[in-house]
C-alpha cells in the first residue's frame, strides 16, 4: 500500500533493512527522555518503516504510467494486464527542529524547521513541511510567518486518520491543500472560555506563487478547536482560488500550473472544503472518532500550453465537448466524505477499527470522470508500546469501490493509497507490519 504523492511519481519500493538498522541503533541509545534539547533548541520527530502485502495490485496496468488522472489518455488500461499480490515497503522520516526565546514582557519568539523523507527522498520535492517563525503572547495570541502545513491536512493526518491506520486515505483525499509557501501568514487567537470549554480560533492566508499576475492565487483557511471535558471538536474551512486544481489534500498550494508563463492561457479555478472532526474519550480505555468533509471544485478546462508539461492542470473535463464556446470545459463538482472509528487501550496495547467513505460527486459534466463511483476503506489495527519511544504495529485493511471505472473524484489517482485500481477490480485488501520510533 504505497502512499500516493501527486503530481510526483511514487518512489520505487525499497528494502526496509537500512531503516531497521537505524531504528535498532536508536533503540540501543534510547533513553526515557526522548526529545533532544540543547539550549533554546529542541529536536523531535519520528522514523518508521513498514512492509505491506496487498492483493489485486496492478502497478503496470495503465498505458501511460504516472500520467495525471484528469487527462483522458490516462484512462486507458493495457488489454489483458495481470493483477495480483505484491509486497511493498515504505519508510518515513521527519525531524522537527524548534527554537524558543523569551523576549520579556510576556512575549516569546519561536521558530520551526521540518522536512519529511519518504523512501530516502524528499516527500514532496521542492517543499519544506515547516520553515517559519512566530511571535506569541498569552493575551494577544500568536502570529506565524513562513512555510507551514495546513490544518486541513495536518489534523486530518494526525491524530484523526493516523490513529485509525487511515492517515493517507482521510487526509490526502478531497479538495484541500496541505502545504503552504514561504510568505504565508497565520494568526492564532488566545484561548477563549466559551460555555465552560476552551475555544481556539485561527486564520491563515497564503498568496501562493506570486509570479502569476493574471490568475492570482489566494488561499484562506479558518480553524476552530473546541475542548470541553472529554470532547474535542475541530472545524476546518478552506477557500482557495487559482491554486493547482486537484483532489489531493496533501498537495502544496502554489498556482494553476508549475509554470507562470502559462498564465495568459489559463482561466480561473477554485476549490474549497468544510470539515468537522471530533474525538470523544468515553473512558480510560475507549475513544471514538469521526469526521465529515464537504468538497467543492469549480473545475478547470483543458488547454495546450508551451510549457514542458504541454498541458495545463485541468479538472473534471468534458473531453471533446464545448461549453459557452470553451473547448474541453471543466465542470463544477461537489462531494462528501466521512471518517469513523473506535480505539481501545489495554495495558501497552491499542486496538482500533476505522472506516473512510469517499462519496459520489454531484456534477453536470456529461462525461464520466469518476463522479459515479464511491469508495469504502476499512482497517483493523493493533499497536504495542515497546518503550523508549518505540512502537510496533500491525494493520489489516480493505477497499471496495461501488463500481468498476475511474476512481471517486476525491481520489488523486485511480489506485491512490491502496494500489488497488478501480478500473481493474472493485475489491482489494492488505496486511501491514511496521515499527515507528518517536523522539
Amino acid at each position: 500500500m504505497a502512499p500516493f504523492n501527486a503530481p510526483y511519481p511514487a518512489p520505487a519500493p525499497r528494502r526496509p533493512w537500512p531503516v531497521v538498522g537505524v531504528l535498532a541503533a536508536l533503540w540501543a541509545l534510547a533513553t526515557p527522555a526522548q526529545a533532544l534539547d540543547f539550549g533554546p533548541f529542541s529536536l523531535t520527530g519520528f522514523a518508521k518503516v513498514d512492509v505491506t502485502r496487498g492483493s489485486n495490485q496492478c502497478p503496470n496496468c495503465q498505458v501511460f504510467p504516472g500520467e495525471d488522472k484528469q487527462r483522458v489518455w490516462a484512462d486507458e488500461i493495457l488489454p489483458g494486464a495481470v493483477y495480483g499480490t505484491e509486497t511493498t515497503t515504505t519508510t518515513l522520516i521527519q525531524p522537527f527542529l524548534a527554537a524558543n526565546f523569551n523576549l520579556g514582557g510576556g512575549f516569546k519568539l519561536s521558530g520551526l524547521l521540518s522536512q519529511r523523507w519518504r523512501d530516502w527522498k524528499e516527500d514532496i520535492p521542492g517543499y519544506l513541511y515547516e520553515a517559519n517563525v512566530a511571535v506569541s503572547h498569552e493575551y494577544y495570541g500568536r502570529l506565524t510567518v513562513g512555510a507551514m502545513t495546513t490544518r486541513g491536512w495536518a489534523l486530518a493526518d494526525y491524530p484523526y486518520g493516523a490513529d485509525l491506520g487511515l492517515a493517507e486515505e482521510w487526509s490526502s483525499a478531497g479538495a484541500a491543500y496541505g502545504l503552504l509557501m514561504y510568505d504565508s501568514i497565520r494568526y492564532t487567537a488566545p484561548v477563549l472560555d466559551v460555555f465552560g470549554g476552551d475555544l481556539v480560533l485561527e486564520v491563515t492566508y497564503s498568496a501562493g506563487d506570486r509570479d502569476f499576475k493574471i490568475n492570482k492565487p489566494s488561499f484562506w483557511e479558518f480553524w476552530a478547536n473546541y475542548r470541553i471535558g472529554d470532547l474535542v471538536l475541530d472545524f476546518v474551512g478552506q477557500d482557495s482560488k487559482n491554486g493547482n486544481p486537484q483532489a489531493w489534500g496533501h498537495g502544496p498550494f502554489t498556482g494553476l500550473t508549475p509554470f507562470p508563463a502559462d498564465d495568459p492561457l489559463l482561466g480561473e479555478s477554485g476549490q474549497s472544503i468544510m470539515m468537522l472532526m471530533g474525538r470523544y474519550t468515553i473512558s480510560s480505555q475507549w475513544e471514538i472518532l469521526g469526521g465529515a468533509r464537504r468538497n467543492r471544485w469549480t473545475g478547470a478546462y483543458a488547454v495546450f500550453t508551451n510549457s514542458p508539461a504541454q498541458w495545463n492542470n485541468m479538472f473534471n473535463v468534458n473531453w471533446g465537448g464545448t461549453l459557452n464556446g470553451v473547448a474541453n470545459p471543466g465542470y463544477p463538482a461537489t462531494s462528501t466524505d466521512y471518517l469513523a472509528g473506535v480505539r481501545y487501550r489495554w495495558n501497552k496495547w491499542i486496538f482500533s477499527a476505522g472506516m473512510v467513505y469517499l462519496g459520489k460527486a454531484d456534477t453536470d459534466n456529461p462525461s464520466e470522470r469518476g463522479q459515479s463511483n464511491s469508495a469504502t476503506m476499512g482497517t483493523l489495527g493493533a499497536v504495542y508500546d515497546l518503550g523508549y519511544g518505540f512502537n510496533v504495529y500491525g494493520l489489516w485493511g480493505a477497499v471496495r469501490y461501488s463500481q468498476l471505472g475511474l476512481s471517486p473524484m476525491s481520489l488523486p489517482t485511480n489506485s491512490a493509497f491502496t494500489d488497488v485500481d478501480a478500473r481493474v477490480t472493485k475489491n482489494g485488501n492488505w496486511i501491514t507490519l511496521g515499527v515507528i520510533y518517536v523522539f
